[in-house]
């Protein structure tokens, strides 16, 4: 399981999140140094100032009734037995440890230190000077110290700032979103609009130089498609004088004959491919349309009268389709099964999540494992088994269209025998 993203975006947004945290946790950490430490040992301080003020009149670790009752009236400042100070709230104060080995310095010996809140905000300590008594000395306008305030506050800053670095770097992507989808447009044989230039200065170099590499590579495919076109009509002329004059033979030369015209018959289909290979109905507009009428439509022209294929369809919803290109490829796979088998042929539709499918499988010879691969490249054939007919360019055909479709063609063995061959075409353009 990927946990980090991958993408330069998440990246980007998932560092700036770190630095944020970090950033938090040292001034969370800063602030309880630099302020509530002090303010506690300032507390402390005046805490231990007002016990030596109390027992400024020890005896005997015990304390005059007269000067008892005067500091409790004078300053609320209260030295109860502990019977008595648990009567009066010490049994509901809070144990501060911190709080006792501090008072404990600063009073010279052993020292608790408890706090409750109620009505007051109520500090009970237990003195080194008298261990018997609890002094109860109460401080106005001071709360438990809160810091949910502090965290929520911490909390909106860093989701304020992670959402600003998210947008921020969202507008820093964009340029490379819209390169990432003109350059998949390139590689299936599309030339869409030059890009627009903006960003940084880095991405606008690099978009500038997609938008020249784009340009140059249109120009070369209209030059490849002008000389290609240009060669099959110079081409096709003295094929066609040659038909004519083979026309005009004797009887005797009979035999001679049909091979001349198999032998024009086979380079005006080799020129057709070549055509084909070229054109791939790229140009086509893709529209939504039945893959099940498509293939039916298909194998009603391609089935011969003495042969038999097994349509399966099933159901398939509408696909965007070249319509033309699509059942070319189809028909190319239909024609290879048909001639390099005679046992049964079945064609099968469906969908599978986020792509329809046709599969177009035969029962003859196979091919091996290891040329699965290389039969998609241009000129390349299979092996004697399935025959060696043709320019080789039937599979690099049907590759050409399948990925200016966004899908793919997969070829393999069946156990029981035979070749089959599954187009994916995705359920969205």
């Amino acid at each position: 399981m990927k946990v980090l993203p991958r993408s330069a975006f998440g990246q980007t947004v998932l560092l700036i999140g770190f630095l944020l945290f970090i950033n938090q946790v040292v001034s969370y950490i800063s602030f309880a140094l630099y302020v509530i430490e002090p303010n506690q040992q300032q507390i402390n301080q005046l805490l231990a100032k007002q016990i030596r003020v109390v027992f400024i009149d020890l005896n005997d670790a015990s304390l005059s009734p007269k000067m008892a009752e005067a500091f409790h009236h004078e300053t609320g400042i209260g030295v109860y037995r502990e019977e008595d100070a648990l009567r009066l709230g010490l049994a509901s104060a809070g144990y501060y440890p911190y709080r006792s080995e501090q008072m404990s310095e600063l009073l010279g010996g052993p020292a608790e230190v408890r706090i409750s809140q109620g009505d007051e905000y109520l500090f009970w300590i237990r003195p080194p000077q008298a261990p018997n008594l609890w002094v109860k000395i109460p401080l106005m306008g001071l709360e438990e110290a809160n810091f949910s305030p502090l965290i929520f506050f911490l909390g909106i800053i860093g989701v304020l700032s992670v959402a600003g670095g998210w947008v921020f770097v969202r507008q820093l992507n964009r340029p490379l979103k819209s390169l990432q989808r003109a350059a998949v447009e390139v590689g299936r044989g599309n030339f869409p609009e030059p890009l627009t230039e903006h960003g940084t200065s880095e991405i606008m170099a690099v978009t500038q130089a997609f938008n020249h590499m784009s340009k140059g590579i249109k120009h070369l495919e209209n030059d490849r498609n002008l000389l290609m076109a240009g060669i099959s009509h110079d081409l096709r002329t003295p094929l066609t004088r040659i038909r004519l004059a083979t026309e005009m033979m004797s009887e005797l030369d009979d035999f001679l004959k049909e091979g001349i015209e198999n032998d024009i018959d086979d380079m005006n289909n080799i020129i057709d491919q070549f055509i084909d290979y070229l054109r791939n109905g790229s140009k086509d507009q893709a529209e939504l349309g039945d893959l099940n009428l498509l293939v039916a439509e298909v194998l009603n022209v391609e089935t011969p009268a003495d042969r038999h294929i097994v349509f399966t369809a099933n159901d398939c919803p509408e696909i965007p389709l070249r319509y033309v290109a699509i059942k070319r490829a189809l028909a190319n796979l239909v024609q290879n099964a048909l001639r390099y088998t005679q046992g049964d042929i079945e064609v099968i539709t469906g969908h599978d999540k986020n792509y329809a499918y046709f599969i177009v499988s035969d029962e003859g010879e196979g091919i091996p494992d290891s040329d699965i691969d290389r039969l998609f490249q241009p000129f390349t054939q299979g092996d004697k088994a399935r025959g060696t007919e043709g320019s080789g360019l039937g599979l690099a055909i049907i590759k050409r269209i399948v990925d200016s479709h966004g899908g793919s063609v997969e070829l393999s063995n069946k156990e029981a025998g035979g070749l089959q061959a599954k187009v994916y075409l995705p359920l969205k353009s």
